[in-house]
């Protein structure tokens, strides 16, 4: 994903945030955003939560191949792209959990046989890789004009041995964890648009997890807004 800097379009918005009373375990990681960082894509944004990095290529609605075209809406793919070596099953795995997302926000009826691209490549993973994934996809998405019916956003939550929740937790953390569990939600309802969970937790403990997320969610989106008000304030 290759591109030119458009020094003078490029928006950078930083944010450290802190959720919920229990302290450092329920954290998100020093977030930043810029957009408009490519000039070959219609969008581009790239994402930082904590040491994780990933950045995010939006083509389309474009020209779509007859053999994908859906006659109805616009087909919706995404490429996931390691930070070294070829996608394998986990790249795979994440790129049907982010397209299943965009799917649900994405206005793809507006735009009937056409494609929407969403090309991201990993720059850093140092936890909640896919939560950033979701985030970067997003703010491209905005970043190209692509018209969604509300934002979504990732939060990942871990849960380690005595049963603590952590919120975006790092790679170390993820690794030491009993449970690690991703949701993607909306802007409007904090709907849960997706979930995927990995290792053993209870019911109650999911619950937990899913309104923790929901919690933490309101501060990515107010994030969200005060990245774009700065951005357009700026045009």
């Amino acid at each position: 994903m290759e591109g030119t800097m458009q020094t003078e379009t490029k928006i950078r918005a930083e944010s450290g945030i802190e959720s919920g009373p229990r302290g450092p375990s329920c954290s998100l990681r020093h977030f930043a955003c810029e957009q408009n960082l490519l000039s070959r894509p219609d969008g581009s944004a790239s994402f930082l939560q904590g040491d994780t990095s990933v950045l995010a290529g939006v083509y389309g609605p474009a020209e779509v191949k007859v053999s994908k075209e859906i006659f109805n809406k616009a087909t919706l793919e995404v490429t996931l792209r390691p930070k070294i070596g070829l996608p394998g099953v986990a790249e795979k795995s994440r790129e049907r959990l982010i397209r299943n997302t965009c799917e649900a926000v994405v206005l793809g009826a507006l735009h009937p046989r056409t494609s929407i691209t969403v090309v991201l490549q990993v720059v850093s993973d140092a936890g909640s890789l896919l939560a950033c994934c979701l985030n970067a996809a997003c703010m491209a998405l905005v970043d190209a004009g692509v018209p969604m019916r509300a934002l979504f956003c990732g939060v990942t939550c871990a849960l380690d041995s005595d049963g603590t929740l952590l919120l975006d937790p790092t790679a170390k953390q993820e690794k030491e964890a009993r449970a690690v569990l991703t949701f993607a939600l909306d802007s409007v309802e904090r709907k849960l648009l997706m979930s995927t969970t990995k290792g053993l937790y209870s019911d109650a403990e999911l619950q937990q997890c899913l309104a923790a997320a929901q919690a933490a969610s309101q501060h990515v989106f107010r994030f969200y807004r005060e990245s774009l008000q700065r951005r357009y304030s700026k045009s």
